[in-house]
């Protein structure tokens, strides 16, 4: 086993000078020399190359800083002054071009509820959030009852333009208010009518009162004699009832 670790020693060495050797290197006019590095044994079966001493003396390292690229921001135009701004509370909120100093509150930007948005312009639920592209909203707590659910606020301006895209023209939507008002008022006077019968219903049912006491017989004094049975009898003047009886 020694020898054959040996040998297999010697090959690697001879094959190690042999790849080193056959590296050209330019020296001069056309010369050819080739720098064969340090082999060094390990005495573990194996073997570390060393640089050449040159190159140990002349390895130096530059470092070189580029400079960062200049990125230029990016900046919105405000659709009501036309001015560049960097952020605002519609932008953020409702994807607005608006800057702040031109936002209107009361009027303009104004924010509505999400029930409101369905009864004033007649959408539907799909239209509100499944449409593309989907109306942006804000969550605000309920002002009547904290306990309930979170209100959806949406942007007027926004909610009148998804109107006008579900149906078509402001005539359009206009003819379908008058339509549904009239349908609400034909209902409303059937509900109506529903009531007054009802209360008829229980005016007459108060009005009839039934005689519940007990029925009291008055006969009077006259005895009828009937010979053949050899009975009497009496009859109500008021149900005409006929009491009969035997005398002892």
């Amino acid at each position: 086993m020694l020898a054959k670790i040996e040998r297999n020693r010697q090959r690697a060495l001879m094959l190690r000078q042999a790849r080193l050797a056959s590296r050209p290197t330019s020296d001069g006019e056309g010369a050819t020399t080739a720098k064969v590095s340090k082999t060094v044994d390990s005495g573990a079966g194996f073997f570390i190359d060393e640089p050449p001493e040159e190159e140990n003396d002349q390895r130096t390292v530059k470092v070189v800083n580029q400079l960062a690229p200049v990125i230029e921001p990016d900046y919105l135009i405000c659709e009501e002054c036309l001015k560049p701004f960097m952020d605002s509370y519609l932008s953020n909120s409702f994807d607005l071009s608006v800057c702040d100093k031109c936002r209107d509150n009361e009027v303009k930007h104004c924010l509505i509820s999400r029930t409101e948005a369905k009864q004033l312009f007649l959408l539907k639920d799909c239209d509100l959030d499944q449409r593309e592209p989907a109306i942006r909203f804000i969550l605000k707590k309920n002002p009547h009852n904290p306990r309930w659910g979170d209100m959806k606020l949406y942007l007027k301006t926004q909610v009148v333009k998804r109107s006008l895209e579900v149906w078509g023209s402001e005539e359009a939507l206009e003819k379908a208010r008058e339509s549904r008002e009239e349908s609400r008022e034909v209902q409303k006077q059937k509900r109506f009518n529903k009531k007054v019968k009802e209360l008829r219903r229980a005016v007459r049912s108060s009005m009839f009162k039934r005689d519940t006491s007990v029925h009291q017989h008055d006969y009077g004094p006259e005895e009828l004699l009937n010979e053949d049975e050899d009975q009497y009898r009496k009859v109500c003047a008021t149900c005409g009832h006929q009491l009969t009886y035997e005398k002892m």
